[in-house]
């Protein structure tokens, strides 16, 4: 009898077993499901807490060319960590580029300008204290962000504190902190004399016809800049580079006017050479 007991026992077993393998399979997909979900609220950035922002961007990826509500917040974030002195506008232009790139080179991203979840996560992350105002809205005030933390990022452009008494191009601390990365990634090591001439080249560029009519525009030109085309332009620059930036826009120009120059020992364009050269600084030369 005992063994006749153990045999059915044993015969028992085998659908429990069995029953057990849809259970696990049951559980796999549950917990796929809810990592799945967790990941897409993350990358959505939906907060409900009390004290944080209460605008959330969508799941779009957002570059040059967008417009629309993301844009908008997009904006109001940088400017409330002061990346962005721009309109807010909703729309995605140069200007609102450079501050992403910014944005991104500062906390270690790819700075290739493009928003997709992990920009908007960590830009997110940076900003959980945000409140959208009135001015952070198209047609509100125009400037730095209202109560934010535009010393977050390190005074921009403020090399000397004498800028703004002769500052007649209305430039912002934002385009001055710009002038002087592009002034250091493109002529540290140079004179100083050479080094103003670069930033008076920004200047006269940004005067001309020919070119942008911003600061950001006129520097981040497609081609016009070896170090944006290296990444030197994310260099910090150092207190000659932001001096040389105000002594330029104070009015010296050791370039006399010019729009161009070049290192003759590493320019490889012959366009370049066709230039009227004006004169020799360093290893740059300067051409019209």
């Amino acid at each position: 009898m005992a063994k006749r007991t153990q045999g059915r026992a044993s015969l028992k077993a085998h659908p429990a077993r069995e029953r057990q393998i849809p259970t696990m399979k049951i559980r796999l997909i549950v917990m796929t499901i809810a990592a799945m979900l967790l990941v897409l609220s993350l990358y959505t950035l939906k907060d409900e807490l009390p004290g944080r922002s209460s605008e959330t961007f969508s799941s779009a990826t957002i570059r040059q060319g967008s417009s629309g509500k993301d844009v908008v917040e997009l904006q109001g974030r940088l400017r409330y960590l002061g990346y962005y002195e721009g309109k807010i506008d909703g729309s995605f232009g140069p200007k609102t580029k450079n501050s992403v790139t910014w944005f991104q080179w500062k906390f270690g991203m790819k700075s290739d300008g493009v928003v997709g979840a992990k920009t908007k996560l960590k830009l997110w992350e940076a900003t959980k204290n945000w409140k959208p105002t009135a001015a952070d809205f198209p047609g509100g005030e125009s400037g730095t962000a209202a109560g934010g933390n535009a010393g977050n990022t390190g005074n921009a452009g403020n090399s000397g504190g004498d800028i703004g008494k002769s500052n007649k191009l209305n430039l912002s601390a934002n385009d001055i902190k710009i002038m002087a990365n592009a002034v250091y990634g493109e002529s540290r090591g140079e004179p100083y004399e050479g080094q103003v001439a670069v930033a008076a080249v920004i200047l006269n560029r940004l005067k001309s016809p020919e070119f942008p009519n911003s600061i950001s525009g006129v520097i981040f030109q497609n081609l016009a800049f070896t170090a944006v085309a290296d990444g030197q332009i994310w260099l910090t620059p150092n207190e000659r580079a932001k001096k040389a930036v105000e002594d330029a826009i104070n009015g010296w120009d050791p370039s006399d006017g010019c729009l161009y120059y070049f290192n003759p020992e590493t320019a490889t364009s012959k366009w370049i050479w066709s230039r009227q050269q004006v004169k020799t600084i360093g290893k740059h030369i300067f051409c019209m």
